[in-house]
């Protein structure tokens, strides 16, 4: 059973997701089904394998509702030789899977093109061995975490020592897997019923070379790939247009594949001229009126940038590499080569921002507005949250970016640019489950049934705190601490154990390159 935290609508507009199920229905040993918080296919009579795709933090602790559903014990520990082995993957969990490892059995770090298949080949070589004896071989597969194998040691003010092996030859630490193959991936559904109704997803690039410092995307999947344009892109492209005239281009950073200008060009033949072509998040500097005019004409109505911020100053400390006029330029070719929008992202509450910051993005949004008239301008700003394996990873949420997404939304609001916040009070929350270590599992399993309120988390966590909830010893640490404190890189992480792909020494260099 592969699961997904969210509706079939949702679910399967998820490339990650898709390409997970495809592996696994493609195997001749493996009857896989799919499940979604809303339907599902038939289930199985049996079922060995529950697998959970993650991608976002808040949507971490629907996989207990969808445990309970499938009639499986919650907590890994509570499993016996007829359960299945709960598994699971995607970047939140290869980031920081702790706050959930105690309801998983095992955790895929990294990319799934090769370390599913071997996955599934060590599961198939110990079917009849017991629980144990399977997670042990389970364990000696590069980038499988198995978590009851490991065990955290606390100092005496309740502070992480370690994450130690519980016993011989089980690895000390487990490397994320990096797939480097030549093809990335695109979609095997395509479906009206998607959230981007019947479009064919096709990955361009993965990771991203900006390195800007908070930046899951970017840090967590280094290196940055590109497939061939004629071995990968154009056959991927060719393939899903003889289902769909919609397509979907994908990656943190599509236009800086060596070979987007060739791309956009063979897309601009008259063959095409059916076919709607939209791309996702664009870097600014690498938008040209020929972008835009290509994109205009294959259906796009808008371009999405991201700018972190209007002030130079903290586009320098989070290494965004973005000069200001490169924006104007940005906003002016897309006006010029037909587009009606330009979609804008930023942010509020990075390290050493001042709130001059936050009115330099203000000022640089109402400059935009009057330099290209007739330009609809949008603003998509959320509150800065620290992911691990990135250089802010030591760094708190600010409670001071509350104020200053208001502030954004008084200036901006009047003059009719269109502002989409995302809730402060939920960025904590993310922070939580991004920061936390496994003291934070009785906190989710305490919080079921109100992990949709604010309220109903803070009470989840202070009753685990005062010890009223089960499970709950070594209580978790205060609020303030996981949230709010910027953290000594000194200190033990809960993921410290799990390697990314740049070694500690780096992001502490990253950090310091930010802040001087």
């Amino acid at each position: 059973m592969l699961a997904f935290p969210s509706t079939y609508t949702v679910g399967i507009t998820s490339l990650g997701y898709q390409v997970v199920w495809a592996t696994l229905a493609q195997r001749t040993d493996v009857d896989v089904r799919r499940l979604f918080t809303d339907q599902g296919d038939a289930p199985h009579r049996h079922c060995d394998l529950f697998g959970l795709s993650l991608s976002w933090e808040l949507d971490g602790p629907v996989l207990l509702d969808l445990l309970e559903q499938q009639r499986i014990p919650l907590w890994a520990a509570e499993r016996g030789n007829e359960d299945p082995i709960v598994f699971g993957g995607g970047p939140v969990l290869t980031a920081n899977p702790e706050p959930l490892a105690p309801f998983f059995d095992a955790v895929l770090l990294g990319d799934g093109e090769l370390l599913l298949p071997a996955f599934i080949d060590a599961l198939q070589e110990c079917r009849s061995a017991s629980r144990p004896e399977r997670l042990r071989q389970l364990a000696q597969v590069p980038g499988v975490y198995v978590p009851a194998l490991y065990v955290p040691r606390y100092g005496s003010e309740g502070e992480l020592l370690a994450m130690e092996p519980i016993e011989a030859g089980i690895p000390a630490t487990v490397a994320k897997q990096t797939w480097r193959g030549n093809t990335l991936s695109h979609s095997t559904v395509i479906t009206p019923e998607a959230a981007w109704p019947s479009i064919h997803m096709v990955e361009v690039v993965r990771s991203c070379p900006e390195l800007c410092r908070f930046c899951l995307a970017s840090y967590l999947t280094l290196p940055f790939r590109t497939p061939s344009l004629d071995d990968g892109l154009i056959p991927a492209v060719e393939k899903g247009l003889t289902a769909t005239q919609r397509l979907g281009l994908l990656g943190a950073s599509v236009t800086q594949h060596p070979q987007f200008a060739d791309l956009l060009q063979w897309l601009d033949q008259d063959r095409f001229e059916a076919t709607r072509v939209s791309v996702s998040s664009v870097r600014a500097a690498t938008v040209t009126p020929e972008l835009g005019r290509i994109l205009a004409k294959r259906g796009s109505k808008s371009l999405t940038i991201a700018i972190e911020s209007g002030s130079e100053r903290m586009r320098e400390v989070v290494n965004k590499k973005l000069a200001t006029e490169e924006i104007y330029a940005a906003a002016r070719y897309a006006k010029e080569g037909g587009l009606s929008g330009l979609k804008l992202y930023g942010m509020v509450g990075l390290p050493s921002e001042e709130e001059a910051d936050v009115e330099a993005t203000a000022e640089l949004l109402l400059a935009l507005k009057k330099a290209t008239p007739g330009l609809r301008l949008s603003l998509g700003v959320s509150t800065f949250v620290p992911k691990a394996h990135t250089p802010f990873q030591w760094q708190g949420v600010r409670p001071e970016a509350e104020k200053r997404l208001k502030l954004l939304g008084k200036r901006l609001k009047p003059k009719g640019i269109d502002l989409r916040p995302e809730s402060y009070g939920w960025s904590v929350i993310q922070a939580l489950l991004s920061r936390s270590d496994r003291r934070l599992a009785p906190v989710i399993a305490a919080a079921r049934g109100r992990h949709e309120s604010l309220g109903g988390w803070k009470q989840a966590y202070r009753a685990v705190r005062e010890g009223e909830a089960s499970g709950s010893e070594p209580l978790p640490p205060a609020w303030e601490d996981v949230i709010h404190t910027c953290w000594s890189t000194e200190r033990v992480l809960p993921w410290e154990h799990l390697e990314g792909p740049l070694p500690k020494s780096t992001l502490v260099k990253h950090q310091q390159d930010a802040l001087a």
